[in-house]
């Protein structure tokens, strides 16, 4: 868990370096990014929340372990309001200049690269030299790969801040969100499948052979 929350947040601060980079390199264009203001910001927006969240948590743990509201459900709802303001937002502005055939292309790149980045995790976890488990193989291969509208839209929104076309350049972000969600959803029972069978192999493997009687 705690690599997976490191390799998120880690990710988005590494967008920031990143995107100038490859705008710079796909477009040929530079603009200076104010790293001072885009941290303090992403700050306030992302790490203070967490923070008070755990400092708060240690005083009302009780409470909630004998109560126990239903975050799930209130998380779920609060992600899909998420999803959906941000899709009418980014859809209602007139000035974004999208056709349907460039969209039809975007969903394809966009499943084609999450499709080839779990590949190539699944690969690289269980080569024969890893030491990962089963199950730290599906936590990867779903963890690494997985990119948030709750984070990424704010990232955008202050990184992007003022620039015309930030509804045009959140389209790809707006795609990749529920693509992950469809895929793991067709995904989950082939590899649970496959990490139960693997489990129960390497268990058959680890269990000391009978003595041979002469």
């Amino acid at each position: 868990q705690a690599a997976a929350i490191f390799n998120s947040a880690f990710g988005s601060f590494l967008g920031i370096v990143i995107t100038p980079l490859l705008l710079l390199l796909f477009l040929g264009s530079s603009s200076s990014v104010p790293f001072t203001s885009i941290f303090s910001q992403l700050f306030m927006t992302v790490v203070v929340p967490l923070i008070i969240g755990q400092i708060v948590r240690r005083y009302i743990k009780d409470w909630l372990e004998r109560k126990k509201p239903p975050f799930g459900a209130i998380s779920s709802c609060v992600l899909l309001m998420i999803i959906y303001t941000t899709f009418c937002d980014t859809f209602a502005n007139p000035n974004i200049d999208l056709d349907k055939f460039s969209l039809i292309i975007i969903v394809f790149i966009i499943f084609s690269i999450q499709m080839s980045f779990m590949f190539l995790t699944f690969l690289f976890s269980t080569r024969n030299n890893s030491t990962f488990t089963p199950a730290d193989t599906v936590a990867i291969v779903f963890c690494s790969t997985h990119k948030s509208l709750t984070l990424g839209i704010p990232m955008l929104k202050i990184v992007f801040a003022g620039y015309e076309h930030l509804s045009l350049i959140s389209v790809p972000l707006l795609i990749y969100h529920p693509a992950q969600i469809l895929l793991g959803s067709l995904l989950v029972p082939t590899i649970k499948s496959w990490m139960v069978s693997r489990q129960k192999a390497l268990k058959l493997t680890r269990q000391p052979k009978a003595p041979v009687k002469v």
